[in-house]
């Protein structure tokens, strides 16, 4: 009786595609798909050429298709392979044989050159004696002498000026063929190529369409963010770009996936770390220890056992999985969009914000910082100055912008500031929720014209009280020069006192306010459209006349 004949069992090297990736603070998770025809007698599906950065442990599988696929297992295997270089040996040997070739004509037009140089010299020496002869005897006129000398002048110095161009282009080409021959000795001995394989067990229920699908975690990964906050003087509106740095080495590049930024920080942890006991103790010096005798043996193979373990657990080994019964989904036809940057789908879980970006989204391995339009939006604002005339003469412009309750999250980063299409500078965003305020200082605004002037210094001829007393007030103008209402918030300062026998007193002030802490006086003003508003303060000090009071040098 024959016994049937058992099929072949056939492992597949699926081609695969990246088609997501979302990327965390320090790593990415990458997405792969590839689509494979079974016959139902395959037992494996292998995924080369994936790059070191990639974390076994971190393998996720599943798939779906048209027959049912049982997945067994990944299996991670660390490969080294060479690269071909043939090609690129035959390409530098023929680049040296060329320019060997051009190194020789060289030489032979230096040896011509040469050649007829010598003769003109040689011919130059001898012909002296005769030439004065013939000139003396008449037989050669003094003109023909002449022309025959600059003759050969002019074309030994021709001959002098090739041959040193030619050396030239000799030194050159000599530097071409060495650095072609280091390169030709750097492809002759190649460094292994690493990557990682992953080979997934399958079990297929028999023939049909089958879609797998991989993912993985990879270092070498990060974003953060950025924004352009653009201001106008004349709106109380800010217009926001919230912009994405992306960059990346993992090993691959991703072209044309679907992007997600996460802050969340999977490499932390779900469990917040443990203390251990801090103890303290009174120092006490360790004895010497004494010798003893140490068995190398153990202590070589306990190394060799550690490093193993480490071994084993970088660069792989068998690993079993758990896979997802959700079965992948045909992806949905996207609607067509505006030539403009999409905003990205925001979404909150707990503390960790995501930004799914619309688009495909092209990002190099290459370690440069990509940029990638997360949204942008216009957020109610209002404009303060801010004055401090003791100090600056100017005023400086602010931008009190307020987050709406149902904007998104702005996650820390640094901004671009633009004030009326001009840039101003950058500032460090911080975490700001919905609803929440945040301040932008836009520079200098000459809109607005400050005066401060010390009006009064007197000092009483008499002591009241045993006690010497000296009155200061300051008078201050502020002229708005805009065609706009103005809000200023202005800001002078009384003297403090660091000794109890010095006592300082606010008198009078106008509009009236109270000091506040560490002498300060803050008054808040609306100045009308080409208004003004004048400010005035009287303090005194009184102190000891046996004293020497320092730091009323003002």
């Amino acid at each position: 009786m024959d016994t049937p004949e058992t099929p072949d069992v056939t492992v597949i090297f699926l081609e695969t595609r990246i088609t997501a990736v979302t990327v965390y603070t320090d790593q990415a998770l990458i997405t792969r798909r590839g689509k494979v025809t079974l016959t139902g007698h395959e037992q494996a599906l292998t995924l080369a050429n994936l790059p070191l950065t990639l974390q076994p442990e971190s393998v996720r599988a599943s798939g779906a298709g048209t027959v049912a696929v049982r997945l067994l297992g990944v299996q991670t295997e660390h490969v080294f392979a060479a690269d071909p270089v043939i090609d690129r040996v035959a390409q530098l040997t023929a680049q040296i044989e060329q320019l060997t070739d051009e190194q020789q004509a060289v030489n032979d037009r230096i040896a011509a050159d040469s050649l007829q140089r010598n003769f003109i010299q040689g011919l130059s020496e001898k012909s002296v004696d005769r030439f004065s002869r013939s000139l003396a005897q008449q037989q050669v006129s003094l003109a023909e002498t002449r022309n025959l000398l600059n003759f050969l002048g002019q074309r030994y110095s021709d001959l002098s000026t090739a041959i040193a161009q030619h050396n030239r282009d000799l030194s050159q080409l000599n530097k071409q063929i060495q650095t072609l021959y280091q390169q030709l000795q750097q492809v002759q001995t190649p460094r292994p190529k690493e990557s990682f394989s992953l080979t997934i067990g399958i079990a297929p229920a028999g023939a049909g369409e089958f879609e797998l699908e991989v993912s993985y975690v990879c270092s070498r990964a990060s974003w953060k963010p950025l924004y352009d906050l653009r201001v106008s003087s004349t709106d109380n509106r800010l217009h926001l770009t919230c912009l994405a740095e992306v960059k990346q080495t993992t090993g691959e590049d991703w072209p044309q996936v679907a992007l997600t930024l996460s802050t969340a920080k999977p490499g932390l942890g779900t469990l917040p770390p443990k203390l251990t006991p801090w103890y303290v103790d009174v120092f006490s010096p360790m004895p010497p220890p004494s010798p003893a005798p140490v068995a190398a043996g153990s202590v070589r193979k306990r190394s060799a056992a550690a490093a193993g373990g480490a071994d084993d657990d970088m660069l792989g080994g068998s690993y079993v999985m758990e896979f997802s019964a959700a079965s992948i989904q045909p992806a949905a036809m996207q609607p067509t969009v505006a030539a403009e940057a999409p905003p990205a789908q925001i979404s909150h879980e707990g503390g960790v914000v995501t930004f799914a970006i619309d688009g495909n989204n092209n990002i190099p391995g290459d370690g440069a910082f990509h940029k990638i339009t997360i949204f942008n939006d216009d957020y109610p604002s209002r404009l303060e100055y801010i004055a401090r005339p003791k100090l600056v003469s100017f005023a400086y412009l602010q931008a009190i912008v307020t987050n709406p309750a149902d904007g998104a999250t702005l996650l820390p980063g640094q901004a671009n500031i633009f004030r009326d299409n001009r840039f101003v500078g950058t500032a460090s965003i911080e975490n700001v929720a919905p609803g929440q305020e945040f301040k932008l200082n836009l520079g200098i605004d000459e809109g607005l014209k400050i005066t401060r002037d010390l009006v009064e210094r007197k000092v009483d001829k008499q002591l009241i009280g045993g006690q010497r007393r000296i009155t200061y007030a300051y008078r201050l103008t502020v002229t708005n020069l805009r065609d706009q209402e103005a809000t200023l918030n202005l800001t002078e300062q009384l003297p403090v006192s660091r000794n109890e026998q010095i006592k300082v007193r606010l008198n009078r002030t106008n509009p009236q306010i109270q000091s506040g802490e560490m002498g300060l006086l803050e008054w808040a003003l609306r100045l009308a459209p080409k208004g003004g508003q004048e400010i005035y303060y009287q303090f005194t000090v009184e102190h000891s006349p046996a004293l020497t009071v320092t730091g009323l040098n003002i």
